[in-house]
């Protein structure tokens, strides 16, 4: 026979379980000190101006 269970019990352990993970997921993207968050801004900052350094414009490709 199957185990008898209630619904009402299940459907708040997994409103239970979706807000823990959303308190985990808010604690790693703003539990970060002020260094930190300097750091990964500088490191993005670095990477989007190698990015743009390697990129070509259009006038590059015209041939008079």
């Amino acid at each position: 026979m199957a185990e008898i269970i209630n619904l009402r019990k299940v459907r708040k352990q997994k409103a239970r379980s979706a807000k823990d993970a959303q308190a985990e997921q808010n604690r790693i993207s703003f539990g970060r000190t002020k260094a930190e968050k300097q750091l990964s801004a500088a490191e993005k900052a670095l990477a989007d101006k190698r990015i743009d350094g390697h990129r070509r414009d259009d006038k590059d490709q015209e041939t008079p």
